[in-house]
């Protein structure tokens, strides 16, 4: 269990952006640096993107060969346009598969918060050989119908546009509530949440379709066919890694390891990204 570390803030890590062509759609990347080291690649969750782990890259780029993907629909990445819109698990895992053949990448780290570890657990099930490690932020396995059909309702509505960039910015909350983020962390995360669109106004970048076309599944089972080691990373303060859970996974695939980060909610690497680093950095070491 880590310490609460929000005493000794981060800056955000330099990183350049690169494009891929994957599955018909332009992916974009932060590349924190570390070419030719180990590679280590990380998720972010829905309505997310790659600066979530700006906080936490710069701790391992010592080591690893960071990057950080905006998914299908989220961040700098292009959004499906076609008349059936593919968001679902299986499609960010094709993605995140073809992604690592275009850049080559073998025996990686694969980090995946939230959604993004809902996807790696897919990839990790479905596309065995490449990945070296697994490590799960704080992920629902099981999504209850309930929180479904919420995000369906979120994603079925206009969204909140404003006049500036400014604006948003003031506006900005973390969801879900509750975070431990640093004000200077929060409107960091914002500036890069938005654009302006066609009409001048400024919104969050993500497709609201992701959240419209969210279905629901049950992903304890994918644990069954994941032979790396794993880490399912927990928080104090989420309920999203239980007991049970933990046992049902366990059951299935008994090289997992579980470990809580203090000090935070559901954003851990906005809440205590030290806290991340060190945990992170024990599980890495622990499989060398």
């Amino acid at each position: 269990m880590s310490m609460p570390s929000n005493a000794a803030p981060l800056k955000p890590a330099p990183y350049t952006d690169r494009f891929v062509e994957v599955n018909g759609l332009r992916l974009h990347l932060q590349d924190y640096g570390g070419a030719g080291k180990p590679p280590m690649l990380c998720l972010h969750g829905s309505a997310a993107n790659a600066h979530w782990f700006d906080f936490v890259a710069g701790g391992f780029t010592a080591d690893y060969h960071v990057l950080a993907l905006d998914l299908r629909g989220h961040g700098d990445s292009a959004w499906d346009v076609s008349a059936s819109p593919r968001y679902v698990y299986d499609d960010y895992a094709a993605d995140l598969h073809a992604l690592t053949e275009v850049l080559e990448l073998r025996d990686f780290i694969l980090a995946g918060h939230s959604m993004g570890g809902l996807v790696s657990t897919v990839y990790a099930s479905t596309y065995p050989g490449r990945a070296k490690a697994f490590i799960m932020i704080d992920s629902s396995l099981k999504l209850s119908g309930e929180r479904v059909a919420t995000m369906n309702a979120v994603g079925s509505r206009e969204g909140a546009s404003y006049a500036t960039q400014e604006e948003f910015v003031a506006k900005f909350k973390i969801r879900p509530t509750g975070t431990a983020a640093t004000p200077d962390i929060v409107r960091h995360i914002a500036r890069h949440a938005c654009r302006t669109f066609d009409d001048g106004r400024w919104r969050n970048k993500v497709d609201r379709k992701v959240y419209a076309l969210r279905v629901g599944r049950d992903l304890v089972p994918c644990w069954a066919n994941i032979k790396i080691p794993a880490l399912l990373m927990g928080c104090e303060k989420s309920p999203r890694i239980t007991p049970e859970i933990i046992a049902a996974v366990k059951a299935l695939a008994p090289q997992v390891m579980v470990d809580e980060v203090i000090g935070c909610d559901h954003h851990i690497t906005l809440d205590n990204p030290l806290g991340f680093i060190q945990t992170a950095k024990k599980f890495i070491n622990k499989i060398k």
